[in-house]
């Protein structure tokens, strides 16, 4: 008989020191890094850090807002370009119909009465002394049938020409829808964003981050008339128009009457005041004179920021009312709380 060996005895709670040691090895794991160095989790943001965030997200959420703007501005523009060729190419039709419906009479005419030439038919007439006479009518016809195939040509050109036009042009409008709904969603992630950051404020320090924007604004009833004469009556009204909008919201995109972004009031104000100003901020700077800073006079535009990404209509005594972001309603500010780029003053 072979030899039987006794299977070996495994040492009392081997297994679960085995465990234990694994599990003390993935914890050391976790707890430090490949170089051996401890693993902190990241500290929170200070509110201070959390605001100067949403500031940032803010000031790119208006540089795209701006863009926003000004390919809706050409979007529009060229949507009332496509409308205008296809009417036209309606009416080139309508005169396409009218002048083959001519051509068709005198075709039908000339089958009626034999197929045959006017010239060939007088040639063979029996009164030859009528020939001359009824020679020249013929060449009148046929100039008349001419004229009429000249017309249908050059409409057809024309329709043509117009149909290629429009094709064009839904293409540009294509285009602008897309670079439209690429800044939207650039604009909405933003500020979904800066959403998120202000959700882990309290309520005092939520309301810091509007508050902070008129710190140095004048008190409820204090500056609320320009502190020195507008340079004319336009400039007047759109500074009358901007106090009466203190308090509305800002909404990217608007141009009121509820509800305004930052170039949108500034529109608005000088729309009621009967001037006509540009979309855009990187346009409404340059909608009239230039003027220095030390120059300014209530209803000057003044613009803010390298992109020239911020507006608002200047009211007197170093401040303007503007719409600043989301998280503040149009108001009275101080100029110097941004970073000055320049202004205009409204021609």
């Amino acid at each position: 008989m072979g030899t039987h060996r006794r299977p070996r005895q495994r040492a009392k709670g081997g297994g679960r020191a085995r465990t234990a040691a694994t599990i003390t090895l993935a914890g050391a794991a976790t707890a430090t890094g490949l170089g051996g160095t401890t693993v902190h989790a990241d500290p929170q943001p200070t509110a201070a850090q959390v605001r100067a965030k949403v500031d940032k997200l803010y000031q790119e959420a208006e540089v795209a807002t701006e863009k926003y703007n000004g390919a809706k501005e050409k979007a529009d523009a060229a949507e009332r370009r496509l409308e205008d060729l296809r009417d036209e190419a309606a009416r080139k039709e309508d005169r396409l119909n009218s002048a083959r419906e001519a051509l068709g009479s005198v075709a039908a005419a000339q089958y009626r009465s034999g197929g045959l030439d006017p010239a060939l038919q007088l040639a063979l007439s029996s009164a030859p002394d009528r020939y001359l006479d009824g020679a020249a009518f013929a060449e009148r016809a046929g100039s008349r049938r001419q004229a009429e195939v000249g017309r249908v040509r050059k409409e057809l050109r024309d329709i043509e020409q117009l149909r290629g036009a429009a094709r064009v042009e839904a293409a540009s409008l294509r285009s602008r829808r897309a670079e439209l709904k690429r800044h939207r969603e650039t604009v909405t992630g933003k500020l979904e964003k800066a959403r998120r950051l202000l959700s882990r404020l309290t309520t005092e320090e939520r309301a810091d981050v509007g508050d902070r924007a008129s710190r140095s604004a004048p008190g409820p009833r204090e500056g609320l008339t320009p502190s020195s004469p507008a340079p004319d009556s336009r400039a007047a009204a759109a500074v009358a128009y901007a106090y009466q909008k203190l308090g509305s919201p800002y909404v990217w995109g608007a141009t009121g009457p509820n509800a305004f972004d930052c170039s949108g009031l500034t529109q608005a104000a000088y729309r009621a005041a009967g001037v006509s100003l540009p979309r855009t901020t990187y346009a409404q700077i340059d909608a009239g004179r230039r003027v220095s800073r030390s120059e300014l006079l209530p209803g000057d535009l003044v613009f803010f920021y390298s992109g020239i990404s911020h507006v608002g209509i200047y009211v007197g005594n170093g401040r303007m009312i503007h719409a600043p972001n989301p998280s503040a309603p149009v108001r009275v500010a101080p100029v110097d709380e941004m970073p000055f780029a320049g202004a205009t003053r409204v021609a």
